[in-house]
C-alpha cells in the first residue's frame, strides 16, 4: 500500500467510525485529514482533498472548532484561514471525553434524575419506572465519573492505565 492509499484508507475508516460515535462522516473525515496533515490546511485544501462542498466544509469545521479539537491558525504571507487539528492523541481523547460528557451524558443524567424522582403512586408500573431509571442513572453517573477522571488526568496516567488494561 502506498502513501495515498494508506491516507485514503485512514480518512475513510475514521469517517466510518465517526458515524458510530454520533458525528457525521464528513466531520470525521475532515478531522482525520487535519490530524495526519503535517501542516495547516485551508478550507479549499480540505474541499479539494475530500471532494466536499464549501458549505459542508465550513459547517463541519465550525463544529470541530466548537468541540475544541480543531483550531484556526495563520500562515505567514497568506490571507486565507488555515486549520489544524490537536495532534496529541491523549489530549484529543481528554477533549472528546469532556465534550461527550457535556453534550450527551449530562443532559441524559438530568432526564433520568427527573424521571426516577417522580412521586411514587404505589402502582407496579410507577415502581418499575422509578427502579429502572434509577439504575440507569447510577450506571450513567458512574460512566460520566470515569470519563471525567480520564479527561482531568495527565497524559501519563491515561497511557499507564490503558497499558495495564491491555496486559
Amino acid at each position: 500500500m502506498n502513501y495515498q492509499e494508506a491516507k485514503d484508507s485512514f480518512i475513510n475508516t475514521w469517517g466510518s467510525l465517526g458515524t458510530l460515535w454520533g458525528i457525521n462522516k464528513a466531520m470525521a473525515q475532515i478531522h482525520a485529514l487535519l490530524f495526519i496533515s503535517p501542516e495547516p490546511l485551508s478550507m479549499e485544501d480540505i474541499m479539494e482533498e475530500l471532494h466536499i462542498s464549501r458549505g459542508n466544509t465550513s459547517m463541519n469545521l465550525r463544529q470541530l472548532i466548537d468541540w475544541g479539537i480543531v483550531y484556526k491558525t495563520s500562515v505567514a504571507g497568506e490571507r486565507k484561514e488555515f486549520f489544524k487539528s490537536e495532534k496529541d492523541v491523549q489530549e484529543l481523547a481528554r477533549t472528546v471525553a469532556r465534550e461527550r460528557s457535556r453534550r450527551e451524558i449530562q443532559p441524559t443524567l438530568k432526564v433520568l434524575k427527573d424521571v426516577c424522582s417522580i412521586e411514587d403512586d404505589g402502582s407496579v408500573k410507577t415502581k418499575e419506572l422509578i427502579k429502572k431509571t434509577k439504575e440507569l442513572y447510577e450506571l450513567a453517573s458512574t460512566a460520566d465519573a470515569i470519563l471525567n477522571r480520564i479527561a482531568s488526568q495527565e497524559s501519563n496516567w491515561v497511557t499507564k492505565t490503558l497499558m495495564k488494561l491491555v496486559k
